[in-house]
């Protein structure tokens, strides 16, 4: 069996509890529950570590990409492993980081994976550690802004380099995979759902799945970052927020 959801921001105890999610207890470890980014990795503190072995006790194994809401100096600093024909970060032995541009063998299934967004909670800035706006700010909630390597990374939008070898990688696919899981959606998609464009802004990553979005063939693609549940059965897309689907 595999599941998936939308943004789960660290609320693995709210969404995944045995009453929100029942259909677990039919589950083993050889089942996966996907979350579409946003998962939630963000101050390794002893609540977060509590909350991660919480998640590494269910019956199921938890698989997430990343989005632009997760600590990258976390992410980035664990050691990559392989598992199921791709590359992985291992939180715990069942509580598995998918990386950008790689495609999984996951239950008879291709799977092509690509985590991050551009924040859109950012109009006031990304400040530096120390900036005396923050103390004024914090209080301020007409303000919008994060603190880099605190509330903000750089590393949420990817690289060039993540970019090609996921390009690589479909090849070597031929260009075709059952799945695709991103946290952010597409281009079209994007324009599609964002009736005020002020917010959410087009960037190189909503582009580049663009392009991979009308040169890969593909059965069905999920996504999250936009808070809603909302099938585009003519895109073959769904976007995922709290709703839990069955795909497999």
């Amino acid at each position: 069996m595999v599941y998936i959801t939308g943004d789960t921001h660290g609320d693995w105890m709210g969404r995944l509890n045995k009453r929100a999610f029942p259909e677990q207890d039919e589950m083993t470890k050889d089942d996966y529950v996907i979350i579409c980014g946003d998962f939630g990795i963000w101050d390794d503190s002893k609540r977060e570590k509590y909350n991660l072995d919480w998640l590494e006790d269910k019956l199921f194994t938890t698989l997430f990409v990343d989005g632009n809401h997760e600590n990258y100096d976390i992410l980035d600093n664990l050691p990559v492993s392989e598992w199921h024909n791709g590359k992985v970060h291992f939180l715990r032995p069942s509580v598995i980081h998918l990386m950008r541009g790689k495609i999984y063998d996951i239950s008879g299934k291709t799977f092509f994976t690509f985590g991050g967004a551009s924040s859109h909670d950012i109009r006031d800035g990304v400040l530096e550690i120390g900036d005396p706006r923050i103390k004024k700010w914090r209080y301020d909630y007409s303000k919008q802004f994060r603190i880099n390597h605190v509330s903000w990374w750089e590393r949420e939008l990817p690289s060039e380099e993540e970019m090609q070898n996921g390009w690589d990688n479909l090849e070597k696919s031929n260009n075709k995979v059952d799945f695709i899981v991103t946290h952010s959606p597409c281009t079209s998609l994007l324009r599609m759902m964002d009736s005020n464009p002020t917010i959410y802004q087009t960037d190189r990553l909503t582009d580049y799945l663009q392009k991979i979005k009308e040169a890969i063939d593909y059965r069905k693609w999920f996504f999250g970052h936009m808070h809603v549940n909302q099938n585009f059965d003519s895109e073959k897309s769904i976007c995922l927020y709290e709703q839990i689907i069955r795909i497999l």
